[in-house]
């Protein structure tokens, strides 16, 4: 698999990961003091699933790996769906850099509708010294997820890889699959 970055296909979805890595580098530089999110600090990093964009970024950039890295991939066997997500090693992610959308925002201060009324969530260890944040450092999850959900139509329709049409959702072990050139249940013409 080449290197993402250069897929025209995921241009859209690399411009809104800048986008995202922007408003995020914001907001934990302004609020460095009261996020207590870390390198090793992996309590939310689950098993989660994504979007067939976010997936054929992610398989790229897993493919890419080197030595140590694609080895622990490779000996990973059974990841089941529930639990650490199976990029994790030591605590730490082995694709931080081409980490999904969903990791680079979470536990920062998000903005979303939860039954018609709109709410601020973010991780309980990070800002325990505030009452109140400034509506700058909120990020709406909703504009995000609409973006995310809008790129991912367009890609699923203009992809010539055939892996990323007819599924909705790919779970992590489905992309390290993706990467290491293995099957995964329910692959489109796998």
């Amino acid at each position: 698999m080449p290197d993402s970055r250069n897929n025209p296909e995921l241009a859209n979805y690399h411009l809104l990961v800048s986008r995202i890595d922007e408003l995020t580098d914001g907001i934990t530089n302004r609020f460095a003091a009261q996020i207590a999110c870390r390198a090793g600090c992996s309590d939310c990093c689950r098993h989660i699933t994504v979007f067939p964009v976010e997936a054929a970024a992610l398989a790229s950039a897993l493919a890419l790996l080197p030595g140590e890295s694609r080895r622990h991939l490779e000996e990973g066997g059974d990841m089941p769906p529930e639990g650490p997500c199976p990029l994790l090693c030591d605590d730490r992610c082995r694709a931080y850099a081409d980490r999904p959308i969903i990791c680079r925002t979470h536990g920062l201060p998000l903005l979303t509708a939860i039954d018609g009324e709109q709410r601020v969530d973010y991780c309980p260890e990070n800002f325990r010294d505030m009452s109140s944040l400034p509506g700058d450092g909120v990020m709406n999850l909703d504009t995000i997820n609409r973006t995310l959900v809008a790129i991912n139509a367009r890609f699923v329709q203009e992809t010539g890889d055939p892996r990323f049409r007819g599924t909705e959702r790919f779970s992590i072990a489905d992309i390290v699959r993706l990467a290491l050139g293995q099957p995964f249940p329910g692959q489109v013409g796998g």
